[in-house]
């Protein structure tokens, strides 16, 4: 049996692409990563920009193929794999809501997040692509509180994005610590896959900054 071509993905240390890397671990995906270093201005650079020309991780390269955007990777990834059981088939009646939450991080947290973040008033609610902030929070809380994970007892590709994205955002105090959150965290980024991708890349963005600091 052929092994499986791997996947390479561009990667910057404790960025949304660690989210990406998590989820290959999780999928026992094989994969090479192509290291970039976002402290030393590497995005913004022609040979990345060449790859993504907005200059963000993550973005992979795989069969010919590239796939940029956190949420398309998901998606691809998950339905790549389907014996690591991460996402629900085309024809279960959970894969509508699966769906759901993969975006409702990209179209809803993520602008919620930059109003937030640079203390701006939203647009108004008829302009606003995510509406009311407080109600995309407790929204998302709603859905978890029942646990342990989005869709009860089965983890899915969806809670790797969220437990990442809530790590990170209840860090910079953008989301509410609350406990809800903090179980659903810590039961995400707890895992072995998520554990291992934290320490590898608490090297490579230390290796990063002792470049820029030579410099």
């Amino acid at each position: 049996m052929s092994q499986p071509e791997p996947i390479t993905v561009f990667h910057a240390p404790q960025s949304r692409s660690s989210a990406v890397v998590t989820l290959l671990e999780e999928l026992g995906a094989p994969y090479e990563l192509n290291v970039i270093n976002m402290k030393a201005g590497e995005q913004r650079e022609p040979a990345y920009l060449a790859i993504n020309p907005l200059g963000k991780v993550p973005a992979i390269h795989h069969r010919g193929a590239l796939i940029t955007e956190q949420v398309a990777i998901f998606i691809y990834l998950a339905d790549l794999f389907p014996q690591a059981a991460l996402a629900p088939a085309l024809d279960d009646p959970r894969r509508g809501p699966y769906l759901r939450w993969l975006v409702y991080y990209a179209a809803c947290l993520e602008p919620g997040l930059v109003d937030r973040a640079m203390k701006r008033e939203p647009a108004p609610l008829a302009m606003s692509p995510y509406g009311d902030f407080d109600a995309v929070i407790s929204t998302l809380e709603n859905q978890l509180r029942p646990g342990p994970y989005l869709f009860g007892d089965r983890l899915s590709a969806a809670d790797i994005l969220w437990g990442n994205a809530l790590k990170w955002t209840i860090a910079f105090g953008l989301i509410p610590d609350t406990d809800v959150f903090r179980a659903y965290v810590e039961r995400i980024t707890n895992r072995p896959a998520a554990v291992k991708v934290a320490a590898r890349d608490t090297q490579l963005a230390e290796e990063h900054a002792r470049i820029v600091a030579a410099k």
